[in-house]
């Protein structure tokens, strides 16, 4: 039996969700791009206590602020498009005898619809769980103002060209001014299943099975994955970056950057018959070949120092299949 697990956000759909929540209310969008951004300067510096993807913690004030509701993700989930050749390769695996997982930092109103949608079974999704109608009857008018000013000063900064204003400035507001709130002390109950969480939650999926990570093959794109590509890649499986951005690419075993996440079933077929090696054979032959236009770009990552050029096609892809999500960590 073999065993693959997906990000959901990347790889199977285009959306970031938090990031079109926070779209339903005016200058949502620049404050998520904020947010995001302080997301990966505080996992870049390794800050204790904090995983990539807690941003999903992180905008739960700003939701209630704007009566943002458990329906609306709903609405949401409804809506959402799926990757191109998700749902044929989701088939052809599940056909072809693969155990398909889904670990995803995604609410777990939106993952659990979308994975859905794929014909995966709900116990094998890992997601953050999310009582959000519970969070609104916390909310006063004083944290209110508090919120809004907040709001005012993040509509002024800029990410990466503010990068130390940002970071100054959210850790007073998100670890000094609002934990002395109520609404402070109730999304400490968020915890967004991001960073070592994913790995944790892979290691429980793979004890249930008694299959080590050399059995394994992950496939994910971003900062919240890059922990779990890497305890995959160092165990001896194969950790594919999807679209990927310069976060996930050098922990991972090989790279595809395409429209279509059904061109990897051919790899997936050689993973089958062959394993690693077989995986490494085929994945060499297509990139000597080359990608054209929009897809087959194949690029074996593990071992290799120099990804510059990787990652300029996986930045190109990304952001043809991922549109505005593309240009978060």
């Amino acid at each position: 039996m073999n065993f693959i697990c997906f990000d959901l956000e990347g790889p199977l759909s285009p959306q970031d969700n938090a990031y079109e929540l926070m779209k339903l209310f005016p200058n949502g969008d620049r404050i998520f791009e904020v947010i995001s951004r302080y997301d990966d300067l505080l996992t870049l510096e390794e800050r204790e206590d904090y995983e990539p993807g807690d941003t999903l913690a992180l905008i739960v004030p700003f939701l209630i602020l704007h009566n943002i509701s458990e329906a609306n993700i709903a609405t949401l989930a409804a809506e959402a498009g799926l990757i191109g050749g998700a749902t044929k390769l989701v088939s052809w695996l599940q056909y072809n005898g693969w155990k398909v997982f889904c670990i995803t930092t995604t609410y777990e109103q939106y993952a659990i619809h979308i994975t859905q949608k794929l014909g995966i079974y709900a116990h094998n999704v890992a997601c953050t769980p999310f009582p959000l109608n519970k969070f609104r009857a916390t909310l006063c008018q004083e944290d209110s103002q508090l919120l809004q000013q907040a709001e005012e000063d993040m509509l002024t900064m800029r990410p990466v060209a503010d990068d130390d204003r940002i970071k100054q400035s959210l850790d007073n507001f998100f670890w000094e001014k609002l934990p002395a709130t109520d609404l402070g002390a109730a999304i400490k109950e968020v915890k967004p299943m991001g960073g070592r969480r994913k790995v944790a939650a892979l290691t429980r999926f793979a004890n249930a099975y008694d299959q080590p990570l050399s059995k394994w093959v992950v496939v994910g794109d971003s900062i919240t994955d890059f922990r779990m590509l890497q305890a995959v890649e160092e165990a001896g499986g194969v950790a594919i970056a999807f679209n990927a951005n310069e976060y996930a690419l050098p922990y991972s075993t090989m790279g595809l950057a395409s429209t279509l996440i059904s061109d990897l079933t051919e790899v997936l077929t050689a993973w089958q018959k062959g394993h690693r090696g077989g995986v490494e054979k085929i994945v060499k032959y297509k990139e000597k070949w080359g990608g054209k236009g929009d897809g087959g770009y194949f690029h074996w990552l593990s071992g290799r120092k120099d990804i510059n050029d990787v990652i300029e096609v996986h930045k190109r892809i990304r952001r043809l299949v991922r549109e505005e999500a593309g240009k978060l960590g």
